[in-house]
């Protein structure tokens, strides 16, 4: 794929990326699947979890998603051709 993604492109294939990424490693999958795709910019894609008890018991993966980063980055080199660094932004809430 083009080196000049926009973050509409990355949004319209998230999902092959995360089926992708299911089928190598389903632990990275829990750990990516709810992020919400914020911004892509010079390579750097950021996912917002600004909400992670948004689902039922709520399930904070941040520490999971340091060490499990390096296969989303691999899967979104496989799907889309292209190699871009992760940025989480996490908004606890009180």
């Amino acid at each position: 794929m083009d080196a000049h993604l926009t973050l509409s492109d990355f949004r319209e294939r998230w999902n092959e990326v995360l089926d992708h990424l299911e089928r190598v490693n389903r632990i990275a999958w829990l750990a990516f699947f709810d992020a919400r795709l914020e911004s892509f910019d010079n390579g750097r894609l950021t996912l917002d979890y600004s909400d992670p008890a948004k689902l039922g018991g709520g399930h904070n993966y941040a520490e999971a998603r340091i060490r499990l980063a390096p296969q989303l980055q691999s899967v979104i080199r496989d799907v889309l051709g292209i190699s871009v660094v992760i940025i989480e932004k996490i908004n606890e809430r009180p």
